[in-house]
């Protein structure tokens, strides 16, 4: 297994033209990876809401439920 600095100094042995296509490829990657997190985010939601799991509401409803969850956070 490769550790964290292990990747490190073997990216610092590349050339500057090499380390900013690893960098592009990288952050590709990475955007796709956090497309397809969103994509099953966005399905699960999708079951919750038609099981009736989720219930529809006012925006503003929504927008005091996130506040009183992030206080509720704080707080633990």
């Amino acid at each position: 297994m490769i550790t964290f600095e292990n990747a490190l100094d073997a990216v610092s042995q590349l050339s500057i033209d090499q380390q900013e296509m690893l960098i592009d490829i990288i952050r590709k990657r990475n955007n796709e990876l956090r497309r397809k997190q969103i994509l099953k985010e966005c399905r699960d939601g999708l079951v919750e809401y038609r099981s009736g799991v989720l219930k529809p509401m006012m925006a503003e409803d929504a927008i005091a439920d996130l506040h009183s969850y992030l206080d509720e956070s704080e707080d633990a």
